[in-house]
């Protein structure tokens, strides 16, 4: 995973330098400590499905003093986060297969 990154480095130099950039913004405002922050990147990763973010920021949070338990609440965090997720297209989705429905109703000729 990491060797991608090098190989994407030498192929466009500034392209992870901004990259790196970016994924500063966070850090400067010294609120959180840095294995929090890592932890919370872990979650991130998880939710984004985001294999790099997971695999760089665990190795992180490992080298910053994490705890299996900490990451195991991470885990959880991130599962239990994406789970209700779901739960807020179920009306939507109801609404569009009525309206659908109706139409198709409509087009036969029934209930009009």
């Amino acid at each position: 995973m990491i060797a991608g990154v090098g190989d994407l480095a030498r192929l466009g130099p500034g392209m992870v330098k901004e990259f790196g950039t970016l994924g500063n913004i966070g850090t400067k405002t010294g609120q959180l400590d840095a294995k929090t922050y890592e932890l919370i990147a872990v979650a991130v990763g998880i939710a984004l499905r985001c294999d790099g973010r997971i695999t760089v920021h665990t190795e992180a949070a490992c080298w910053l003093g994490a705890t299996r338990a900490e990451v195991a609440e991470v885990l959880g965090l991130a599962v239990s986060g994406n789970a209700g997720v779901p739960a807020f297209y179920v009306t939507p989705t109801l609404d569009a297969f009525a309206a659908s429905a109706e139409s198709e109703l409509s087009s036969a000729g029934i209930g009009s």
